[in-house]
C-alpha cells in the first residue's frame, strides 16, 4: 500500500488476480486484465481511488457521456522483457495530456499522484500477465466520462475515472502498412477538439477507415480541414517521412494530437544524429518526393503501433506510390532504439523508463 499510497487495494481485486489465467491468443486489446482502478467525482471532489475486480458498468440511459460525448482517454504500455521490469514509458506525459484534454472537454482534472499511482498499481499487480515477446505489452487505458444523468445540454458535474489494462500482442502484425490519403472527409477543424484525446476525434475517422479497408488499405492519412492540402496525422497515430538523414513531420497545430511517441522520436532521432524538421507538409509535394525517391521511406508512430513503416501511399483517384524502402531502415533503427529503452534492453539516456516492483 505504501508504494501506491493514494490507491486503496481491495481484497477482492487480489482474489481476481489469483484466479486469472492468461489465454494463449491475445491479439491487441481483446483480453482484459482482471483488475481496474476507479474513482468518482461529485460535489467538486474525487472520492477514493481504488483497485477493484474488472467488472461491467451500469449506466442510466440519460448518462451525459452517451449523449454529448464528454469523454477522454489515454493509452500507455507496461513492459516485461527478458525477466526485467515491469517498466513504464514516460507516464507523466500521459498524465499531463490527460488533464489538458480534460480542460478542453470541460471536465474535472485528475490529481497527478492518483493518476500515476493508479497506472503504477495496475501495472505492478498485472506484471505476471505481461507478454514477454518484444513488441508485446500490457496496454493501459486510463479514461474518464461524464456520469451525470440528465438530457440537458450543459457540462456534467459528475465524472467517472477508470484505468483498465489489456495484455496485448503487437498492433500491426504485417510489419508495414498501406496508407490512403483522405482527400474528401475531414477529421478535425481549427478551434475544435482535434488536439484533445477524446473519442469523437476517432469516431470521425471510422467511415474513412472502412472505405480505405475496402480498397485494400490499412490506414488513412488526414489532411487539414481548410485547404485539404497539408498533411496532419493518421487515424490515431502521427506521421513521419524520411529524406536521407533527415526526418520530416507536420508541425503541431490545434488539430493534431501531441503524440508522446512522436515527441520521443524527435528527441531520440536527434540524439542518433538525424536532423528533424517540424513544418507544414503538402501532400502534393510528398507524392512527388516519393515518386522521385527523395523521400525514401515513411512511417506511422504511436503508443499502440510503436513505429510502423509505410510501404505504399494511395490517392482517391486510384494512383498508388510505393515507398522505395517498404521496411524502412531508418524506421526500423528508430523502432529498435525506442523499444530498447521501453523494454529495458538498452540504455536510457533520457530517463524515460520507469521501473516498478512486481506485486503478487
Amino acid at each position: 500500500m505504501d508504494k501506491f499510497k493514494s490507491i486503496s487495494i481491495s481484497p477482492k481485486s487480489l482474489e481476481a488476480i489469483k484466479s486469472f489465467k492468461l489465454p494463449e491468443d491475445l491479439a491487441f486489446g481483446k483480453v482484459m486484465a482482471p483488475i481496474m482502478i476507479e474513482s468518482n467525482y461529485d460535489n467538486g471532489k474525487w472520492d477514493e481511488f481504488k483497485m477493484v475486480p474488472y467488472q461491467q458498468l451500469t449506466l442510466d440511459p440519460t448518462c451525459k457521456a452517451l449523449h454529448y460525448a464528454q469523454e477522454i482517454f489515454e493509452g500507455l504500455k507496461g513492459y516485461y522483457t527478458n525477466a526485467k521490469g515491469p517498466f513504464l514509458f514516460r507516464p507523466e506525459e500521459n498524465m499531463k495530456r490527460f488533464n489538458l484534454s480534460a480542460k478542453r472537454m470541460a471536465m474535472a482534472e485528475i490529481p497527478e499522484e492518483s493518476f500515476l499511482d493508479g497506472v503504477d498499481a495496475i501495472t505492478s499487480y498485472c506484471s505476471q500477465f505481461i507478454p514477454v515477446s518484444s513488441g508485446d505489452s500490457l496496454y493501459i487505458r486510463p479514461f474518464m466520462f461524464a456520469s451525470e444523468n440528465s438530457l440537458g445540454i450543459k457540462p456534467s458535474e459528475k465524472f467517472k475515472f477508470l484505468i483498465v489494462a489489456s495484455p496485448s500482442q503487437a498492433y500491426f502484425k504485417s510489419g508495414s502498412v498501406k496508407v490512403l490519403v483522405e482527400e474528401d472527409a475531414v477529421r478535425a477543424c481549427p478551434g475544435g477538439v482535434g488536439h484533445a484525446k477524446t473519442g469523437g476525434n476517432y469516431a470521425a475517422s471510422l467511415l474513412s477507415m472502412i472505405n480505405a479497408n475496402k480498397k485494400g488499405y490499412d490506414q488513412v492519412l488526414w489532411l487539414d480541414a481548410v485547404t485539404k492540402e497539408n498533411i496532419e496525422e493518421m487515424s490515431g497515430m502521427n506521421f513521419f517521412a524520411v529524406y536521407g538523414e533527415k526526418l520530416r513531420t507536420p508541425e503541431l497545430t490545434e488539430t493534431i494530437l501531441n503524440g508522446i511517441t512522436r515527441k520521443s522520436i524527435i528527441q531520440l532521432a536527434t540524439h542518433l544524429g538525424y536532423k528533424v524538421e517540424e513544418k507544414t507538409m503538402k501532400v502534393s509535394e510528398l507524392v512527388e518526393d516519393v515518386k522521385s525517391g527523395a523521400c525514401s521511406e515513411a512511417f506511422a508512430c504511436g503508443t499502440a503501433v510503436i513505429i510502423t513503416p509505410i510501404n505504399t501511399l494511395g490517392l482517391s483517384n486510384g494512383e498508388t506510390f510505393p515507398l522505395q524502402h517498404e521496411q524502412g531502415p531508418v524506421a526500423m533503427k528508430l523502432r529498435k532504439a525506442l523499444l530498447d529503452i521501453q523494454e529495458g534492453t538498452g540504455d536510457d539516456p533520457f530517463g524515460w523508463r520507469k521501473t516498478l516492483s512486481p506485486q503478487q
